[in-house]
């Protein structure tokens, strides 16, 4: 399976800790299953380098990638507005 590229990029602080809070989520969700990283990976349809690096918060990743990963096992994410009931126009 082909390697995507990896993307350098600047992230703020607390972007950067949501990236890897959703990772350790993964992480969590992953093992409380009983699955390892090869099984997760085959599941995804991705290289298991991609589950790593989606566990361990790299920034670069696919977001689908992600939201795939964790949605296998249930885990939801829901978006939060700094401004309650605020969204895009």
């Amino acid at each position: 399976m082909a390697q995507g590229k990896r993307i350098s990029i600047d992230i703020a602080g607390d972007a950067l800790q949501s990236i890897k809070e959703l990772g350790a989520a993964a992480r969590r969700a992953r093992s409380e299953a009983g699955e390892g990283q090869a099984a997760a990976a085959t599941r995804l349809g991705v290289h298991v380098q991609t589950i790593g690096r989606i566990e361990s918060g790299e920034p670069g990743v696919a977001v689908g990638h992600v939201l795939g990963l964790l949605a296998l096992y249930g885990v939801s994410v829901k978006l939060q507005w700094p401004d309650a009931g605020a969204g895009p126009a």
